[in-house]
């Protein structure tokens, strides 16, 4: 097949770890590559976000990355990106020209709106081209959480829900998804579960020599926004102080460069709360680490914590259990999916300290019980989660696409080229 992605804000060529930049990132570039190894055509059509970066690059993996002009070539906030879909759609169309794809695949619901408006001009010029949908992260869960503190633009709310409706099929990453976008009017029968995947060629154990008696590492590992919970794991550090147990070490990976702070709100504000809370000494952020590297950084935990309010998938799960080591999730989202309770790891009830800080202490009680977790998370991720079965599991999401996309683009044709 030859296949179009769209990824507005999140490219495959981009750093992780930036409020923007962490799983969707690391979705298309794996995904697009699995593709292409099972002998399809993947280009991936993302925002121009630098003016020195070239119109198309190859990966190694043999994936054309194009960059369209959509907005000022800088860097713009995912949630002030909408302005510039119409351009996004316009360029990808534009590419297209006279020779479509057998389909698109939009990720994040701007990605959408581009992807169903560039196949409603190819529409216009007689061409089908199926529309499939991966949202990543869906406004109704993300207002629900953040309330007033969400920034998506208002027009969210009901842009949102006419892709899920307009798109072809749904490809939802966890099945607490599929009842979201039921709330949502989506059909069920449109919608495919196809989790996130991981690289087993670079995740997976590692023997790291430790000091006997240590303290017992922790590791929070992604974005550092507010809502992945890494505040909710240092009150946990607290809660473990006042029982007497200071021995537990947390590693937060991710925010900027290792030991630059200044000018990032949110490792600012981490570290400030570590030093109110008295436990500063036992926290240590990390920062950045290239990707080639982390696999080492959750060698060296003797658990991964995730705790976000909540979660569309959940990628570092997935990386740890990869690496052997067990994870202490919180019960939400693709969570519920990926680790399974007391036999991959722990789940947590959402934003509970308390909870995360006896599952913490669970395992360093129970060494045995932690490395028996650890065996049975690697078994799990390599018999469900490489990219491989992903890529495989979404060829059988996109042929369902294509066998029903008829109809919607005889109706688009009628609208003069735009599909919402």
């Amino acid at each position: 097949m030859k296949i179009s992605m769209i990824s507005e804000h999140a490219s495959p060529l981009a750093a992780l770890g930036g409020v923007d930049a962490g799983g969707q990132n690391v979705h298309v570039a794996a995904l697009s590559t699995a593709l292409v190894r099972r002998g399809h055509e993947v280009t991936v059509y993302t925002r121009r976000d630098d003016d020195q970066l070239p119109a198309r690059v190859v990966t190694d993996g043999g994936v054309e990355v194009v960059h369209i002009d959509a907005g000022p070539p800088r860097s713009v906030p995912k949630d002030e990106l909408l302005p510039y879909m119409d351009a996004l759609a316009d360029g990808v169309a534009r590419d297209w020209a006279g020779a479509p794809p057998d389909l698109v695949h939009g990720h994040f619901w701007m990605s959408g709106l581009a992807a169903l408006n560039a196949a409603a001009q190819a529409a216009a010029s007689g061409y089908t081209v199926p529309v499939v949908q991966t949202f990543h992260a869906l406004g109704t869960v993300k207002r629900r959480h953040q309330g007033a503190e969400d920034t998506s633009p208002a027009a969210r709310a009901l842009l949102e829900p006419s892709v899920g409706c307009n798109a072809d099929r749904i490809i939802a990453t966890c099945t607490d998804e599929v009842f979201e976008l039921k709330a949502m009017g989506v059909s069920g029968s449109r919608v495919s579960v196809v989790p996130c995947g991981v690289d087993l060629d670079l995740f997976g154990p590692a023997e790291i020599s430790r000091e006997p008696g240590g303290p017992f590492r922790i590791a929070s590992v992604g974005r550092l926004v507010p809502r992945k919970g890494v505040e909710l794991v240092i009150r946990a550090l607290r809660i473990l102080k006042d029982q007497g147990i200071d021995d537990v070490e947390l590693a937060i990976v991710g925010g900027g460069a290792v030991g630059e702070v200044a000018g990032d709100p949110e490792a600012e504000r981490l570290l400030e709360l570590a030093r109110e809370l008295g436990v500063d000494g036992q926290v240590r952020l990390r920062g950045q680490v290239p990707r080639e590297r982390m696999p080492l950084e959750i060698c060296r935990a003797d658990a991964v914590v995730c705790a976000p309010w909540y979660e569309p998938f959940g990628i570092v799960p997935l990386e740890a259990m990869a690496c052997g080591v067990p994870v202490i999730a919180a019960a939400v989202g693709g969570l519920i999916d990926t680790v399974v309770d007391g036999r991959t790891g722990l789940h947590v009830p959402p934003r509970d300290p308390e909870a995360i800080a006896d599952a913490v202490l669970q395992l360093r009680n129970n060494p045995e019980m932690a490395q028996q977790l650890g065996r049975d998370g690697l078994v799990r991720v390599r018999g469900r989660y490489s990219w491989d079965r992903i890529a495989a599991d979404s060829e059988k999401a996109y042929q369902a696409a294509i066998a029903t996309a008829d109809t919607r683009r005889t109706s688009l044709q009628r609208t003069g080229g735009k599909a919402l």
